[in-house]
């Protein structure tokens, strides 16, 4: 088979998906497995992989499932938990005081709490903890999952203290390679890697700033009584500052102090300006935007996850404080199990593993339910519990009410992973060909030649589709980047920026990302309808990136030290 159709073929599983998710509307729950089985039997006939390596990948698969299920099951047990115990009610009563404006509270809650909790754990976890909260506080469910995917892009590449760049950047391109050509030219792999890092966060930086006001407009647009652009554009003030109270701190603690936490600061320092000035009115328009009433939302915007305020009829009041201190101890928790060696070492200690699964090389997994955001969620339940001084049949209700949640999740999840791990370890084979999103990435880059910058950040969102993971791209395609830039002459640096900051893009309309923030609040089935409305942000900011990608290589003639060093 020639390139081109094998390329065609790897892209099957893509736009079959998107066909039956997005054309047919079709629910995730039948189409996953029918994408399933397509992308089996195009590794197995076309790539001529072997059954012992789809099977091997598809355990691989499964063993993330449970992972991914336990992060979720956690942030749907903490927001049950909450409702139980008061807290929601004092949560919702505190964000009235702060702003009755819907677009106020998708801002504050989603965009600067949500780009906190991905800085200090990523992986999915912000739309699993801010979509059930937004439900919460009075947000239609589609609306909760919409808005809680749009948090997956400017702080993604630095989430998980840094992972994606960390772990992805260094573990996806020839680091020994590109070491002894820096020295040669009299430079270090650490300059190297800081610049990489600081070209993420100023790209990022410069395209992010504007998707706070993204997020509302799209909220607006398609869950308002009007379906108003100008209503969501009437806030362009107030998202603006938002916007550039994130994105400010945040580049530059990308450029001064490395990957690890400009989300986190970014989030931090937003926090701290935006709050306080959405107390005093600042740049707030004077017309409150809220959502219809409820009797007259559509059947589609609807999850069975529900909060009444007459579930904790009879309770004593919580403060708005005592209320929100289960957030504030998730997020110091989470920090300190990413940064204090210690104790990331004791949650590590605990740890389920197959190593080489069916002896196929490479193939592994392995489950840490206390290092897992799922286990410190659940730590943090249970200091809930005791904090709000709840009882016994309160804090099991929760837990019964959460497990019914998870179950629909599961069921698609073990075909979306599987399915993922499939197109990754296809690079294995007997055809000696690569992996298929390689194969597709490449088929993209011989088409386009000297334009491909503009790309670039396309190839790294589809790693991201691909994969539900900015890591997992940077890991898949990074070194692919860094070759396409060394063949047009171009700065490998910046093109590993570009890969990593598409792949953060990417995250809004990953399929099982969507279909685990969908689980949280109980609105299976409509996966399709969320990605419509997020690929606009997604196509925004892979756009104007790449457009950013050619003016710095064509225009500006951005350099690296690899390049001074040749």
């Amino acid at each position: 088979m020639t390139d081109t159709t094998l390329a065609l073929l790897a892209f099957t599983p893509l736009i079959l998906a998107g066909v039956l998710l997005i054309g047919l509307r079709m629910p995730a729950k039948t189409a996953m497995p029918a994408v399933y089985v397509v992308t089996a039997l195009i590794a197995l006939l076309a790539w001529d992989m072997s059954f012992n390596r789809v099977l091997a990948s598809t355990l691989q698969g499964l063993i993330l499932t449970i992972s991914i299920l336990w992060i979720i099951f956690g942030a749907i047990l903490l927001l049950n938990t909450l409702k139980h115990s008061g807290g929601i009610t004092a949560i919702r009563n505190g964000f009235s005081g702060i702003s009755p404006d819907r677009r106020v509270q998708a801002i504050i809650v989603a965009w600067l709490f949500g780009c906190f909790i991905e800085g200090a754990s990523g992986f999915g976890t912000p739309a699993a903890v801010a979509a059930p909260l937004m439900v919460a506080l009075g947000f239609p469910a589609l609306a909760a999952v919409v808005v809680g995917m749009m948090i997956q892009s400017t702080p993604v590449s630095f989430g998980a203290v840094g992972t994606p760049i960390v772990v992805g950047v260094t573990a996806g391109i020839d680091r020994e390679g590109i070491t002894s050509q820096l020295e040669a030219g009299g430079y270090t792999w650490l300059e190297y890697f800081r610049l990489i890092a600081a070209e993420v966060a100023v790209i990022h930086g410069i395209v992010g700033v504007l998707m706070p006001l993204i997020m509302v407009v799209i909220m607006v647009r398609f869950f308002g009584a009007n379906k108003s652009w100008k209503e969501g554009l009437s806030i362009t003030p107030f998202a603006l500052f938002a916007g550039v109270a994130f994105v400010v701190p945040y580049m530059l603690a990308g450029v001064l102090l490395g990957p690890e936490f400009p989300s986190m600061i970014g989030a931090m320092v937003g926090l701290a300006i935006v709050v306080p000035a959405a107390r005093k009115g600042f740049l707030i328009p004077k017309d409150v935007w809220d959502f219809p009433e409820r009797k007259s939302w559509p059947d589609a915007w609807i999850g069975k996850l529900e909060i009444k305020l007459d579930d904790i009829a009879g309770k004593a009041p919580i403060s708005t404080l005592m209320g929100w201190v289960p957030y504030v101890l998730l997020a110091v928790i989470l920090v300190a199990s990413r940064t204090i060696d210690p104790f990331r070492e004791a949650l590590q200690s605990l740890s389920f593993g197959w190593s080489n699964i069916l002896g196929e090389a490479g193939v592994s997994g392995a489950i840490e339910p206390l290092y897992l955001p799922g286990g410190i969620l659940l730590m943090v339940v249970l200091l809930t519990a005791l904090l709000h001084r709840m009882r016994l049949g309160e804090l099991k209700a929760a837990f019964g009410e959460s497990s019914r949640t998870i179950f629909g999740a599961g069921f698609v999840l073990i075909f979306t992973i599987p399915m993922v791990r499939i197109l990754i370890n296809s690079g294995v084979n007997a055809a000696d060909l690569v992996s298929m999103p390689v194969a597709m990435a490449q088929f993209v880059a011989d088409g386009v030649g000297g334009v491909y910058p503009l790309f670039a950040p396309a190839v790294g969102g589809l790693g991201a589709f691909i994969a539900g993971s900015n890591t997992v791209s940077n890991l898949m395609l990074a070194e692919f980047q860094f070759n396409v830039a060394q063949q047009l002459g171009v700065s490998t640096a910046m093109m590993v920026a570009l890969q990593a900051v598409g792949a953060a893009a990417g995250n809004m309309i990953a399929i099982h990302n969507v279909v685990a923030a969908s689980a949280t609040v109980g609105l299976l089935g409509r996966e399709g309808e969320t990605i419509r409305k997020t690929i606009l942000p997604t196509l925004y900011y892979l756009i104007f990136t790449g457009i950013i990608a050619m003016i710095a290589f064509y225009v500006i003639g951005v350099t690296d030290p690899l390049m001074r060093a040749g």
